[in-house]
C-alpha cells in the first residue's frame, strides 16, 4: 500500500504546484482542481495521503492542502468512519500538534490555523461522550512550549466561540487561562502568543452577549488596558477595547464600561496616550513614522472617543451613573491626541469634545470647565493650517504624508475639521465665556503686534505680499476663525450689563488703527470688525471711524491706475468689504440711521466714476442703502429715495434699445457678443460692456426686491403710511414703497425670461459662434460641488482672477439666468397684493418662465423649481 500512496501523494503535490505557481495555464489549473476535488470525494486514502502531506519535510504550501485533506475528512467522512479509524485520526492529530510542526517562530501561521480547525472540529464531534480527557491533553500539550501553547489558545477560541457550541459560561475561565503568559515572559516566542491570541479575541468580541465582555467587573477589559504598556502587544489590546467599547446594547449593559474610569485602568490608558508625542514614533534612521506604532495610536485615540461616547450617554441616565472621579485623567488622555502634531488624530477628537462640552451634566463640571481653557488655548495652534504632506514645515508633515495621497486631501480634510473645532470652540465659550474672550482678545493682540512674515511662499503676483499659505497668513486666518466663532457666542450667552465693553472697544480701536497693503491680512481685518461690531453700539461716536476703516477695502487696488487683472485676493477682499457693509447695515439699520446721509454721499462720489467699481460692487452698495432706508418709517420718503436711486437703472432698463434686445433672442445674442467668433483668446471683449449694463439692470432690480421692506413693528408700519387696509380679522396689508417703481420693470423682466428659454431651441443655439458652443453648459464649479471634488488650494488666490472669454460668457448666462428668477420669485414677498393684482399676471408669467420648458436643461429648471415652491407657499 505504501507505493501507491507514494505515488498518488506525488500526484497531488503536482496538482497543488499547478495551480499555486503563476505560470500555470488557466486549463490547467481546472484540470488540476477537477483532480483534486474528486480525489476528496472519492479515494479511499484520504486520510493517509493528508498525514504522509503534512509531514515536516514538505513545503508549507503542500502542508497546509494536507491538512485540508484531513479537515475535509474530519468535517463530512467521520460519521461514516469506524470507531479505530476515529481514533487512529485523532492520535496522528494530536501527534501533529506535539511534534508535527516547526519551532512557533518557524512556523507559518496559516499552517497552524489549519492544524487547530482540524482538532476543533474532532472536538465539535467526540466532546465530551468520546473525547472526557480531550481538557486534560490539551493542557498537557500546553506544557510541551510556546508552539502547543498557540495551539491550544487557537483550538479554544476557534471552539469555544463557534456559533452553535459555545458555552458562554465558560467564557470567564478561558480567558483566565489565555492571559497568563502575557505579564512575566518577553521572549518573541510569547509575543506570538500573545499576538495569536488577541488576534483571534478580536474576531469574536463584537457579537458574544455583552454581559460577558462584563464579567466580574469588566476584567477582561482592565487586562487589556494593562496591556497598553507592552508595545509589542498594545496595537493588538487597543483593537480590542475599541471593538468592545464601541458596543452598543442597552444602557444598564453598558453601564459596567465604567470601571474603565476607576484609577488602574485609568492611569494605563493616561500613560499610553501621553506617550503620543511626535519624536517617539519617529525612526532615527530613516526619518520616517513608525507605522505599527503609529497605527496603536489611531487605535488608542478611536478607544477615548468610543469611552466619550460611552459616558455622555451614561451619565444623566436613568441608570444612576455618576461622573467618574478620574474624568480629568481622561480628558488629559483625550488632550494628548487634540495637541497632536497628526492632523488625523486631532480631527479625531474634536466630535468627543463637543459632546463633553454640550453634555447637561458633564459641561457643568469644575474639571470640564478647567479643560475647556485648556482646549481653547490649544485652538491657537491646532487652527493654524500646516502640515500639508508636500512640505516639511512642521512636525505634522511626516503624518501627512501617511495619512492623505495629496495637499488637495489634507485641505478638505482641515477644512472638516476646521468646522468640527469650531463648533467645540462655540461650545467652550458657552462654558467660560469670559476666558474664551480673553483668550481671543490675546490672539488678536499678538498678532497686530507680530511683523508680518511672507516666508518662502510669497505671492506670485507683488513682491513682499503673503500667499495664503504664508507663515502669517495662515496664522491670522486662524485667529480670524477662533475671534469669530468665540465672540459670535459672547453676544448670545451673556447679559448686556455682563459684556466686556470697554476691553471690546479697546481691542476693536487697535484692530482699526492696524494698517497693511496685504489683500489677505486686510481681509482678516474686516472680518474682525464685523465681529467685534457690537461692541460700537455701546459707543456710537465710535461708527464713524469704523466705516472710514470699511470703505477704501471695496475700492483697494494693488497698484493704483493699473488695467492688469486683479488677483483673486484683491477681488476677494473687495467683495468682503461690501458684504461687511451690508452685513451691518442689516443687523444694524436702525443704529445705521444717523449715518445714511453721509454714507449715501460717499457712495454717489464712488459712482461718479465708472473705474472705481465694478457692477456688482455697484449693486452691493446699492442694497446696504436701502437696508438702512427701511428704518425711515416713511413711506413717501422712502419711496422718493428708491425712485432716486434707482433712475440711472430704471432709464436704462427701459430704454428702447434694451427693450429690443429683450425681445428677440436673434439681438440679444449679439448685444452680448455670443454670435462672434473670438481666434485670439487675447482680444479685448468688446461686448463685455454689454453684458455688464444688463447684469448690472438685473442684480440692481433683484436687490431693491429683497431688500426694501416696511416696517416690522404695526404701529410704526400704519404712522409711516404703509397700512393701506386691513383684513377682515384685522391684519393689516401693507404696501411697499418699492413696488411702484417696480411694476414698470417687470415686463421686461418677463421679456427677459421668455428670450433666455427661446435661446435652447435649435435656432437658436445654431447662432452661437464656434467659440461659445459650450457657454449654456453647467459651470465646473457646479460640478465640482455636485460630486464632491475639493477646490483647489488656496495658493489659487495668489494667481489672477482673470477668466477667458468663453468662461466670462458662461458665467453670464447662468447667473442671468438665476436672478432673473430669483427677482420674480421676490417679487410676491416684496410687493405682496401690488404683484398679484397686476392684470395677466398668470399669462405673462406661463408664456415667460414656462415656455418652451422642453428644450431647457435640467441644470436651468433648478431656480424655476424654488420659484413655484415660493408661488405656492404664498397663495
Amino acid at each position: 500500500m505504501a507505493e501507491p500512496i507514494r505515488a498518488l501523494c506525488d500526484e497531488l503535490i503536482k496538482a497543488v504546484n499547478v495551480m499555486m505557481e503563476a505560470e500555470s495555464s488557466q486549463t490547467y489549473r481546472l484540470e488540476a482542481l477537477k483532480f483534486i476535488e474528486e480525489f476528496k470525494e472519492k479515494s479511499p486514502f484520504c486520510v493517509e495521503c493528508g498525514l504522509q502531506l503534512a509531514e515536516k519535510s514538505q513545503t508549507a504550501v503542500v502542508r497546509h492542502f494536507g491538512l485540508q485533506i484531513l479537515e475535509h475528512v474530519v468535517k463530512f467522512k467521520w460519521n461514516d468512519m469506524a470507531p479505530q479509524e476515529k481514533l487512529q485520526l485523532k492520535n496522528c492529530t494530536m501527534g501533529l500538534l506535539s511534534g508535527g510542526t516547526h519551532p512557533i517562530l518557524q512556523e507559518e501561521c496559516h499552517v497552524k490555523d489549519a492544524l487547530s480547525r482540524i482538532v476543533v472540529e474532532m472536538i465539535k464531534r467526540e466532546w465530551p461522550q468520546h473525547w472526557p480527557d480531550m481538557l486534560k491533553e490539551m493542557e498537557a500539550l500546553t506544557a510541551m512550549g510556546y508552539q502547543r501553547l498557540l495551539c491550544f489558545g487557537l483550538c479554544f477560541f476557534f471552539f469555544f466561540f463557534s456559533p452553535g457550541t459555545f458555552s458562554y459560561s465558560a467564557l470567564p475561565n478561558i480567558i483566565c487561562q489565555i492571559k497568563l503568559p502575557f505579564f512575566s515572559l518577553q521572549a518573541k516566542a510569547h509575543w506570538r502568543v500573545g499576538v495569536a491570541t488577541l488576534n483571534t479575541l478580536a474576531g469574536y468580541i463584537d457579537w458574544v452577549a455583552l454581559v460577558y465582555i462584563t464579567n466580574d467587573n469588566c476584567h477582561l477589559l482592565e487586562i487589556l488596558c494593562l496591556l497598553l504598556s507592552e508595545p509589542e502587544l498594545q496595537l493588538e489590546a487597543a483593537e480590542c477595547l475599541l471593538i468592545a467599547i464601541s458596543r452598543k446594547g442597552k444602557l444598564e449593559e453598558r453601564k459596567p464600561f465604567m470601571v474603565l474610569f476607576d484609577e488602574v485602568a485609568m492611569n494605563y490608558i493616561l500613560s499610553a496616550a501621553q506617550s503620543a508625542g511626535g519624536a517617539a514614533l519617529c525612526n532615527q534612521s530613516s526619518g520616517g513614522i513608525v507605522e505599527r506604532r503609529y497605527t496603536f495610536l489611531k487605535r488608542l485615540c478611536q478607544v477615548l472617543c468610543a469611552l466619550g461616547s460611552q459616558i455622555c450617554s451614561l451619565v444623566g441616565s436613568d441608570f444612576e451613573v455618576q461622573v467618574p472621579l478620574n474624568l480629568d485623567k481622561y480628558m488629559e488622555a483625550l488632550f494628548a491626541f487634540t495637541t497632536h502634531p497628526s492632523q488625523l488624530l486631532r480631527s479625531s477628537t474634536q466630535m468627543t469634545w463637543g459632546n463633553l462640552f454640550r453634555h447637561d451634566i458633564l459641561s457643568k463640571d469644575t474639571v470640564v470647565g478647567q479643560m475647556a481653557i485648556k482646549y481653547l488655548r490649544a485652538a491657537r495652534i491646532s487652527l493654524v493650517k500646516t502640515g500639508f504632506p508636500s512640505k516639511n514645515d512642521c512636525p505634522g508633515c511626516e503624518f501627512s504624508r501617511v495619512d492623505f495621497d495629496s495637499d488637495e486631501d489634507f485641505n478638505c480634510s482641515f477644512n472638516s475639521f476646521r468646522a468640527q473645532q469650531g463648533e467645540a470652540v462655540r461650545l467652550a465659550c458657552k462654558i467660560v465665556p469670559f476666558e474664551a474672550f480673553q483668550i481671543a482678545r490675546e490672539w488678536v493682540q499678538y498678532q497686530i503686534c507680530t511683523p508680518i512674515d511672507t516666508g518662502n511662499t510669497t505671492s506670485k503676483t507683488e513682491k513682499g505680499l503673503c500667499s495664503a499659505l504664508s507663515l502669517t497668513a495662515v496664522q491670522w486666518d486662524a485667529m480670524t476663525f477662533f475671534t469669530e466663532s468665540v465672540l459670535g457666542q459672547l453676544f448670545k450667552i451673556l447679559e448686556k450689563e455682563k459684556i466686556p465693553i470697554d476691553e471690546g472697544m479697546e481691542l476693536l480701536q487697535m484692530v482699526v488703527n492696524y494698517e497693511t497693503r496685504d489683500p489677505l491680512i486686510l481681509s482678516c481685518v474686516l472680518t474682525i470688525i464685523s465681529t467685534l461690531f457690537p461692541f460700537v453700539t455701546h459707543q456710537p461716536h465710535f461708527l464713524p471711524q469704523v466705516l472710514f476703516k470699511i470703505f477704501p477695502s471695496i475700492t483697494f487696488e494693488l497698484v493704483e491706475e493699473c488695467k492688469a487683472p486683479r488677483t483673486r485676493a484683491v477681488k476677494n477682499l473687495r467683495r468682503h468689504a461690501c458684504s461687511s457693509i451690508i452685513r451691518i447695515c442689516r443687523d444694524y439699520s436702525d443704529f445705521m440711521l444717523p449715518c445714511f446721509d453721509m454714507m449715501y454721499e460717499h457712495v454717489k462720489k464712488l459712482f461718479s466714476s465708472e473705474l472705481l467699481l465694478t457692477q456688482m460692487e455697484k449693486c452691493a452698495l446699492m442694497e446696504a442703502l436701502i437696508l438702512i432706508s427701511n428704518q425711515f418709517k416713511d413711506y413717501n420718503k422712502q419711496k422718493a429715495f428708491l425712485k432716486e436711486l434707482m433712475a440711472p437703472v430704471t432709464a436704462q432698463w427701459l430704454s428702447e434699445e434694451m427693450k429690443s434686445v429683450l425681445l428677440d433672442p436673434a439681438t440679444f445674442l449679439a448685444y452680448v457678443g455670443a454670435d462672434q467668433v473670438i481666434s485670439d483668446a487675447d482680444t479685448e471683449d468688446q461686448m463685455g460692456i454689454n453684458r455688464s449694463r444688463i447684469s448690472f439692470c438685473v442684480n440692481t432690480i433683484l436687490g431693491v426686491v429683497k431688500r426694501a421692506r416696511w416696517p416690522a413693528n404695526p404701529e410704526e408700519a400704519k404712522a409711516g403710511g404703509f397700512v393701506v387696509s386691513t383684513i377682515s380679522d384685522g391684519a393689516p396689508i401693507y404696501r411697499n414703497p418699492c413696488a411702484e417703481p417696480l411694476q414698470a420693470l417687470l415686463p421686461n423682466l418677463f421679456a427677459l425670461i421668455r428670450t433666455q428659454n427661446n435661446l435652447f431651441l435649435p435656432e437658436n443655439i445654431n447662432r452661437l459662434s464656434k467659440t461659445f458652443t459650450r457657454v449654456y453648459e453647467i459651470m465646473d464649479v457646479e460640478k465640482n460641488f455636485a460630486l464632491g471634488i475639493p477646490q483647489p488650494l488656496l495658493d489659487a488666490y495668489d494667481s489672477s482672477a482673470y477668466r477667458n472669454i468663453a468662461e466670462r460668457m458662461q458665467g453670464f448666462f447662468s447667473s442671468l439666468y438665476d436672478n432673473c428668477y430669483h427677482m420674480l420669485g421676490n417679487a410676491g414677498p416684496c410687493m405682496q397684493q401690488d404683484f398679484y393684482a397686476i392684470e395677466g399676471l398668470a399669462e405673462q408669467i406661463v408664456g415667460s418662465a414656462f415656455t418652451h420648458l422642453d428644450s431647457v436643461p435640467d441644470h436651468r429648471l433648478r431656480p424655476l423649481v424654488h420659484i413655484l415652491y415660493l408661488m405656492i407657499f404664498l397663495f
